[in-house]
């Protein structure tokens, strides 16, 4: 070849050039930003909208169905979820994966502008927000001490905060926990009534007041002064005082309220194993790097323990502590993977000199890819290393058989440049060809849509590059370095002081048995082809039989052990914090029998989030706690997080008056669900709530029934208890009272209103105006409060309304503007796929209403349209494969001959997945779409070099029991290199390796029984498409000859 020719006559030039290239890799590998998986946006909008007050069936009404419909008019939608709650609509759009979501933020924008004047005129204006996974915190800090809450949360606000907002690539901070300040104006009911004064008119009168206003400006002389009024309070006496203004004169604040400084009543609480604390929630910028950030924070932090030693400041969760463990992890992993391929190597060429040689290859095309993805804009993530780590293995392929023909044209007498030429000649469209199968199966991941071209997208792109360099040093470097200081020494010269010299002949010894064993098994098959193809059928459906019979797991995407778990508790609705509190205590005292716990965080009251369980907070609720525990990596401890996880269910279960859920978290959960725990959902849609209740039960029955599931519940929670308030509209307008003023009033008695904000030292503390509590403690209390009509007159509540206990629904779901219910399961020790199937066979035999049904969403469905994509994309692999040999061997029958490598080695990926207990997901997916490139390679050395005999003179026989034993060797060192370089990653030892080891698993298994059978099945198919070829060209000749002969 051209290439290999002037590297061998140039090499200083060659030398150079491979400088230039590892110069510049080791520059990008220390620009390459690092990451956990590698950038990309989630396709779905959010519509927000708040209507206070109003129940989930008026929300439903008058907020979601008519923003349903407008965002149903949004162009690329693919589905539609709502959720309808207390004073509140949340509406998720999903859109079809490669959707621009700038356009459609713009577009829906405008479609909810049409339909805002439907919407009820004291409903805030809908908020529409695209979904970014950088909306979930990489951080998370806990703050405890000996000080108390109020002095710590002073500390936190004063010393910690703003210098941690101060860090590039910090977006936000969410503190939950700790004590704050509020100016509390308590109004006194009689007072107001005596002096005619309503709740509104109070709010009014502080709002207005409390007021610095620009006025423009004046001149002095010859110069010019702004303006500015100053109304601002700078006191709590300035509040008192104030004048309110009445029809009989001026009224001071203090005559008709008490003005005071307290402390807001907590609606959330945050503990540290067991000690009272301040939790902070870090966000980072879209553009900003995780690992980046995280290290900047964890500095600032350092320092601010130095400063703050009375303060115990921690991290309750640092996301980049598994990301740099992870990818630290994968380094190892292919640093471990290409040490035994160059010991593969030296076994088996007992040359220290040709290993060389040939190892360069790996360091040299590593690095080459480094620079090849900075330049491409790719970040070092564990996908992008995982494909590099995956592939080392392979990196030596080319040279191993650019290498192995020019030491057999030296051992034939040649001399070093002549053989380094020849040889590279002779296989160099043949290693080009092999190298273009492995690329090319990854072409199709690149331009599918979905998750599987999100999340592999850049793996299939480091392979291609790291491939690609070993192609160009295969072809260049290996030549010239082989020109120069390839030696050929036999093995009887090796000085026999050498203590390996006797290993090495045992070893010369059994490779020359297997050569023998070979040739005579290789004979027997072209004596006996009828026999072979006979035999070689059985074994394949033998094999077959597992894949078929579904013993094989199926889930969506393997769980990553991170070893942080949470645990969500819920109460009934209305439930007191004080029985949280004993709830969280209970757990607290069972979980001290968990060994592996190192550390606990609890949340009461809501405004936490579960560490990596996806995007943003749950709503605070008094009945309601969050527990976040770290169990320490997977190097400390003996059982799986899983395996943890399953203990504190049993040991939690059976707390009464409260349900649990209990996950395994890791960081893959908040990119579209990848990683999450497994889990079944199921969604049944109908229209009467009633009617879904009573099938959601049923169904809910049944899915405890099956094997392998674990809290089991439906999304139809039971109806909070509420006092519903029923104005008589005739008497309240008789009065001139309309529901807005009533509702105001109520809302300032119960739950106060904040007038305005009073700054002190530099921070903003809210007023908040509000009855006595003593005098609005009870519901009978509620029938006492008076409002004050337009007219002046003071009228109790109980002249206007009754009051009515009620169960009211908490939430109403819909799906495509559909009423749903969803039903979901954790699962243990079963895959997705098996608890489905069973799930639905008892299901088949449930008599589901008319007009109700039933369908799997959640990790089922994702499972499915990731599989889908890439069930299309091994298809378009094999195509690719068939057309890159088509063009090697200029044929559109030889290469049918290697393709049938391909479905036994798909055989014998699922084979190993099977034995290893692994499931077929979007990563082991990957692997049987790799192998569909990879097996082939072997093939086509072997075809390639029969049909160069055969044109030599050789007969088909002759080349075929020529070229088979010739190639072994070559054959037998890729395979096992390759092999090797995956064992580390598949052997799933590390933090992170369980993402990529059904892969490596895949393509272990996969590539074993491919080699094994192709050695025979490859040269019987090269008989029969070559018969076949005879029998085509024989017919042609009779047509020909006939036609001659008329």
């Amino acid at each position: 070849m051209k290439f290999s020719k002037i590297s061998i006559q140039r090499p200083v030039t060659t030398v150079m050039l491979v400088l230039i290239v590892v110069l510049l890799g080791t520059i990008s590998i220390g620009r390459l930003p690092v990451d956990l998986l590698p950038e990309f946006s989630l396709p779905y909008a959010v519509v927000i909208t708040t209507y206070t007050g109003a129940g989930p069936q008026e929300i439903e009404t008058l907020i979601t169905k008519p923003l349903e419909g407008a965002v149903g008019t949004v162009s690329n939608l693919k589905n539609i979820k709502s959720t309808s709650s207390n004073g509140s609509s949340a509406i998720i759009a999903e859109f079809n994966s490669g959707t621009d979501m700038d356009m459609v933020m713009l577009d829906m924008r405008e479609k909810i502008d049409m339909v805002k004047g439907f919407l009820p005129e004291d409903s805030e204006e809908p908020i529409i927000l695209e979904l970014d996974p950088n909306m979930m915190p990489i951080v998370e800090i806990g703050i405890s001490g000996n000080e108390d809450l109020v002095a710590l949360k002073q500390i936190v606000d004063d010393k910690i905060i703003g210098r941690i907002e101060r860090i590039e690539g910090v977006a936000s901070i969410n503190v939950s926990g700790g004590k704050e300040k509020e100016i509390r104006v308590t109004l006194l009911p009689d007072k107001l009534k005596g002096y005619n004064i309503t709740p509104s008119t109070v709010a009014q009168s502080i709002a207005m007041e409390n007021l610095n206003l620009p006025a423009g400006e004046i001149k002095q002389g010859l110069s010019s002064l702004t303006l500015r009024s100053i109304g601002e309070f700078n006191n709590i006496e300035e509040i008192r005082e104030l004048p309110i203004m009445t029809s009989g004169g001026i009224v001071y604040l203090r005559d008709v309220a008490e003005v005071e400084e307290v402390f807001k009543e907590m609606d959330s609480y945050a503990y540290i194993n067991g000690n009272p604390s301040i939790s902070l929630s870090i966000q980072k910028q879209s553009t900003a790097n995780t690992v980046q950030v995280s290290k900047e924070i964890n500095k600032e932090l350092n320092k601010l323990k130095a400063e703050l030693q009375d303060i115990d400041i921690r991290m309750v969760y640092d996301s980049a502590e598994f990301i740099n463990a992870s990818i630290g992890n994968v380094a190892s992993t292919a640093v471990v993977g290409g040490i035994l391929a160059i010991i593969v190597l030296f076994v088996f060429l007992r040359n220290i000199r040709s290993t060389l040689i040939i190892a360069t290859s790996i360091p040299v095309s590593v690095i080459a890819s480094f620079a090849l993805m900075y330049f491409s804009g790719l970040t070092l993530n564990l996908v992008s290393l995982g494909g590099l780590a995956l592939g080392v293995g392979m990196l030596v392929d080319n040279s191993i058989v650019v290498l192995e023909n020019i030491y057999r044209h030296r051992e034939n007498g040649k001399g070093r440049i002549d053989a380094a030429e020849k040889g590279t000649t002779e296989v160099g469209l043949a290693v080009m060809a092999s190298t273009l199968t492995t690329i090319a199966v990854f072409l199709p991941i690149i331009f599918i849509q979905g998750w599987a071209a999100t999340v592999f997208k850049e793996m299939a792109l480091t392979v291609t590059y790291s491939l690609t360099a070993s192609l160009i040093v295969a072809i260049t470097l290996v030549p010239m370095m082989a020109s120069k200081i390839l030696k050929v020494e036999k093995v009887d010269e090796i000085k026999r002081k050498k203590i390996t010299t006797k290993i090495f002949d045992s070893w010369g010894i059994l490779l020359d048995k297997i050569d023998m064993g070979y040739r005579k098994v290789l004979n027997w098959t072209m004596c006996h082809r009828i026999k072979a193809f006979l035999l070689t059928g059985i074994i394949f459906l033998l094999t077959l039989l597992i894949p078929v019979s579904g013993l094989v797991g199926m889930e969506f995407f393997p769980t990553s052990d991170e070893g942080q778990l949470s645990i969500s508790i819920e109460l009934p609705k209305g439930t007191v914090i004080e029985e949280t509190f004993e709830i969280v205590a209970e757990v607290e005292k069972r979980l001290d029998e968990i060994k592996e716990i190192k550390e606990i965080f609890v949340s009461i009251g809501g405004g936490s989030r579960t560490v990596g369980a996806g995007i943003g907070s749950s709503g605070k609720s008094s009945n309601t706690a969050v527990f976040t525990i770290d169990i320490g990596t997977v190097k400390e401890r003996k059982r799986s997080a899983n395996e943890v996880v399953d203990e504190i269910r049993n040991l939690i279960s059976d707390i009464p008056g409260a349900s649990f859920s209990v996950l395994e978290s890791n960081s893959f959960m908040g990119f579209g669900g990848l990683g999450g725990s497994g889990s079944i959902t199921i969604e049944i849609t109908g229209d009467e709530l009633e009617q879904l209740d009573i099938i959601s039960k049923d169904v809910v029955t049944i899915v405890e029934s099956i094997e392998g599931t674990r809290e089991v519940k439906s999304s139809i929670e039971e109806g909070a208890p509420e006092a519903q308030i029923i104005i008589n509209r005739k008497k309240a307008s008789m009065y001139g009272l309309n529901m807005m003023t009533i509702s105001n009033t109520l809302k300032t008695a119960v739950q106060g209103a904040v007038a305005t904000k009073y700054k002190v030292n530099g921070t903003e503390i809210d007023v908040r105006i509000i009855y006595d509590l003593s005098q609005v403690e009870y519901l009978k209390d509620i029938n006492n409060i008076s409002i004050t009509s337009p007219m002046g007159i003071s009228i109790p509540l109980s002249e206007i309304s009754e009051i009515i206990i009620n169960q009211s629904p908490t939430s109403i779901s819909r799906n495509n503007q559909k009423r749903t219910v969803t039903v979901n399961s954790a699962l243990f020790g079963v895959d997705v796929n098996t608890v489905q199937k069973n799930i639905i066979r008892k299901l088949n035999d449930y008599s589901m209403p008319d007009g109700y049904s039933y369908e799997f969403t959640g990790e089922v469905e994702q499972m499915m349209d990731s599989f889908g994509s890439l069930g299309l994309a091994l298809i378009l692999a094999v195509v690719l494969v068939y057309m890159v040999l088509a063009a090697q061997f200029e044929s559109f029958l030889h290469p049918f001959t290697i393709i049938f490598s391909i479905p036994l080695s798909i055989t014998g990926a699922i084979l190993a997945l099977f034995i290893t207990r692994r499931t077929i997901n979007m990563v082991s997916f990957i692997g049987l779409i790799m192998l569909a490139g990879i097996v082939v390679n072997n093939a086509i050395v072997l075809i390639d070099y029969i049909i160069q005999l055969r044109q030599r003179g050789y007969s088909r026989t002759e080349a075929i029991l020529e070229a088979g034993p010739t190639r072994l060797r070559p054959i037998l060192m890729t395979t096992l290199t390759t092999i090797l370089g995956m064992i580390p990653m598949a052997l799933e030892i590390g933090e992170g390796a369980e993402t990529m080891s059904p892969l490596a698993t895949a393509v272990i298994g996969g590539l074993s029984l491919s080699t094994i059978l192709t050695l025979v099945v490859i040269p019987l198919n090269y008989t029969l498409f070559d018969d076949i070829a005879e029998l085509f060209r024989s017919k042609r000749k009779r047509q020909k000859n006939s036609q001659t002969v008329i």
